[in-house]
């Protein structure tokens, strides 16, 4: 698969999914559209996420430990595997880290490309930086959090755009992320671990549904529950 034809299916998506070509995921909300059940654990650090696919039902883990933006990233790497990518059913990943598989590169890339789409980015720049490649520190930041991604990506991205020299890359991913973000004013949570435990979807009301109609035991039903932090026996009164 090329890069033109990962655009393609990108910018495809996008357009499906009721998305402007040049404005951020909202990827919380694209998951609840998506019928994606996604649940944020505390995971191992070279671990980022994996998703599942049976059926018609979707299933995306991500690692709450890692930052907001690579959670991010790492949602939008799953989700190639969901819907670009052929005879899928489960994956594992670690989205960012080189990788020599093709498919986890391809991944990346529509990751890359469907949170952070070209004409979004250049309208965002100041022309003067445009022209001179010479992205600042404070439009940097902007574009960040305007795409929640992280400092890494979003240089990457810039960079494989050519709307930065390799020069001013190597100058601004040596600089302190989190330091250059008080600095200017902007929050920091966009680049800290969090979300840990957060469910999105109906998974909860599945598994209430399977218990109702007596396809499963209620020992089951509170084992699955207790999967995504939830005790359905404790008196919260």
């Amino acid at each position: 698969m090329t890069k033109d034809i990962i655009e393609i299916r990108a910018s495809e998506l996008r357009a499906e999914w009721g998305l402007s070509s040049e404005d951020p995921i909202p990827v919380k909300q694209l998951m609840l559209k998506l019928n994606i059940i996604t649940i944020f654990k505390s995971l191992g650090d070279s671990f980022s996420g994996m998703c599942l696919q049976r059926n018609d039902n979707k299933f995306i883990l991500v690692n709450s430990s890692h930052p907001i933006g690579r959670q991010h990233f790492t949602i939008a790497h799953e989700l190639f595997h969901l819907f670009v990518q052929e005879t899928f059913e489960i994956h594992y990943c670690n989205p960012g880290n080189k990788s020599s598989s093709k498919q986890e590169q391809n991944a990346d890339y529509f990751s890359s490309v469907l949170l952070m789409p070209e004409m979004g980015i250049k309208k965002m720049i100041p022309q003067s930086e445009l022209l001179s490649k010479e992205v600042s520190m404070a439009t940097l930041l902007k574009l960040e959090h305007y795409f929640g991604v992280s400092r890494t990506a979003m240089l990457v991205r810039l960079n494989t755009l050519k709307l930065i020299s390799n020069k001013l890359y190597s100058h601004l991913v040596g600089i302190s992320v989190i330091q250059s973000a008080k600095e200017y004013g902007y929050d920091t949570s966009l680049y800290m671990a969090g979300n840990e435990g957060l469910v999105i979807g109906d998974y909860g009301v599945k598994a209430r549904n399977l218990f109702e109609k007596g396809l499963i035991s209620e020992g089951h039903y509170i084992e699955l529950l207790s999967k995504i932090g939830v005790d359905p026996t404790q008196n919260n009164n």
